[in-house]
């Protein structure tokens, strides 16, 4: 099982970051000019360059810390993703009723939280493993199930309690913050404090994982 620490990259770096989403897709062009496409991942993964949001010293020394702390490469974290950390809009606030996470059936008592993108034509349902404790709020029916159910912030895994398990067709949905689940993309960080002091950025390269 891949090592993992249950601790978020410090806030205010992160805030200031760049980074997104990163697919793999192999593409194979005719002579006839058409090409035969085919997606290598079924999940996104995303990439991130932390260098940017440090812009002091102190900040710099802090994240020193983190990295040799995590021994490098070698323990995950959490990272908050500033364009994308809630199920809901810029602009709103967490409802139970954000994200569909799955359809009752009188038996099924646990579900994984899921944030979808799109509709209609080609949906992506992202797995979410890292939901910020506190933040989860689930509704069955359009209900919401406040008391009936756990969420474990380890794993994003939804489990209601005996006597709530959601009836057959109920929809199960959802509403959390989440962080995305990140390590170090390198074992070397360099730093040139002369550089640095004349305003060059830092690579601080981080790579989201699968736990």
């Amino acid at each position: 099982m891949t090592a993992f620490h249950e601790i978020l990259f410090p806030l205010d770096i992160a805030l200031r970051s760049a980074g997104g989403p990163e697919r793999r897709t192999d593409i194979v062009s005719f002579g006839s000019g058409r090409e035969q496409r085919n997606a290598r991942w079924a999940q996104s993964r995303r990439r991130f360059d932390a260098g940017y949001g440090v812009k002091t010293l102190e900040a710099l020394q802090a994240v020193v810390a983190f990295f040799e702390e995590r021994r490098g490469r070698l323990y995950g974290f959490r990272w908050r993703d500033r364009l994308d950390h809630a199920s809901h809009p810029p602009g709103q606030s967490v409802s139970p009723l954000d994200q569909g996470i799955g359809i009752g059936d009188g038996v099924t008592a646990t579900f994984q939280l899921q944030k979808t993108y799109g509709a209609g034509l080609a949906p992506y349902a992202r797995p979410i493993v890292k939901p910020v404790g506190g933040t989860v709020r689930v509704a069955v029916g359009g209900v919401e199930a406040a008391g009936s159910f756990g969420c474990d912030p380890a794993t994003g895994v939804v489990s209601f309690a005996a006597g709530h398990i959601p009836p057959p067709g109920a929809a199960v949905t959802a509403g959390f913050w989440f962080d995305v689940p990140v390590r170090f993309d390198t074992d070397y960080l360099e730093v040139d404090l002369s550089a640095f002091a004349a305003g060059a950025i830092p690579k601080i390269p981080l790579v989201e994982i699968r736990l």
